[in-house]
């Protein structure tokens, strides 16, 4: 169990015995931060030290589920109370990259790999027992990943030519076991060159389509689920999506976790032009506990950010946390 009293965002980035200093969350751009809506809230969470955390999600309320990519262990905890045990144990060659919680079944939805293979499991949420885990053979990357409907959908970051892989399920969202199948992605699609990240980030825009975004040439993309067609979605004002980790969807309000800069999380606004779309700069969140965001997940009215702190010395017995930032 972590249960180390809140350190304060100083603290937690120089290790210093200073007393907790107020909340330096700001808002860059026009938009402004809803008022509190969970009070009191943590300015940071802490995650066991050596996790080395890619992926957050979270559900029911404001439980929590972050994965390590130093063994695959998934830990889960409260944010409010900002605590966290061992859900799933660490095993041997395990990374978990991507997460995503089903409120249907309870399920978390992981993507990693084990060894050379890539792998989904879908992790009982109470219990942490592994209910399904599915190798993907011929996987490069496995990133992040979204459960709509009866499909799960998983980015791989380095595959060529660039696909999607689909997991099917039940209506209800259990697995069935299926094999997975995959989606090439065409049309307008930035195909990568296997070695630098590229399709990231995953959602389900509210017509169904998929939205992507592109870690190496930057952008947002909409695809078509049933053939893979992609397109652009231009983004207008601010200084541009350069580039994208994890993505967070709240209606048509868009989080994209360092679109813009590597300690922020770019905020934009979904508009919907004909059967397509468009986006709109609405600013970032940014914060002085932010080092090198990957994902985030809506909880309590906040919006919270775990820190992959990459390049960070001595990765394996650093420390890591999860920040807590204004929503819309």
């Amino acid at each position: 169990m972590v249960t180390p009293a809140s350190p304060s965002r100083r603290q937690l980035l120089t290790g210093a015995a200073a007393s907790v200093v107020a909340s330096t969350a700001v808002l860059a751009g026009p938009a402004t931060a809803e008022p509190r809506r969970s009070t009191p809230a943590p300015e940071t969470v802490p995650l066991p030290n050596g996790l080395r955390p890619e992926g957050i999600t979270s559900g029911p309320g404001t439980r929590f589920y972050v994965g390590s990519l130093a063994d695959g262990r998934i830990v889960a905890g409260d944010l409010l109370t900002a605590t966290s045990s061992t859900l799933l144990p660490g095993a041997a060659g395990r990374a978990l990259r991507g997460l995503f919680w089903d409120a249907r079944t309870n399920l978390v939805w992981a993507a990693g790999n084990v060894g050379a293979v890539g792998h989904v499991w879908a992790v009982d949420g109470s219990t942490g027992a592994v209910v399904q885990d599915t190798a993907v053979e011929g996987a490069q990357f496995l990133n992040d990943l979204v459960v709509a409907g009866d499909t799960v959908w998983v980015t791989d970051s380095r595959i060529v030519p660039d696909r999607l892989t689909r997991i099917t399920l039940t209506t209800g969202g259990a697995p069935t076991g299926a094999a997975p199948t995959f989606v090439p992605l065409g049309g307008a699609w930035p195909q990568g060159d296997g070695v630098a990240v590229n399709a990231n980030g995953i959602r389900i825009l509210p017509d169904g389509n998929l939205l992507l975004n592109n870690s190496r040439v930057g952008g947002l993309w909409q695809v078509d689920p049933a053939t893979g067609e992609t397109s652009e979605i231009p983004v207008s004002g601010g200084p541009g999506i350069t580039g994208g980790d994890g993505l967070v969807l709240d209606g048509r309000t868009l989080y994209n976790v360092r679109g813009s800069g590597q300690a922020e999380v770019s905020v934009l606004e979904l508009v919907p032009v004909g059967s397509a779309w468009a986006a709109r700069w609405r600013g970032a969140r940014t914060d002085v506990t932010l080092d090198v965001p990957s994902t985030a997940t809506l909880a309590g009215g906040w919006l919270w950010a775990v820190n992959a702190r990459f390049g960070v010395p001595s990765p394996e017995t650093a420390s890591y946390w999860v920040t807590r930032l204004p929503a819309r």
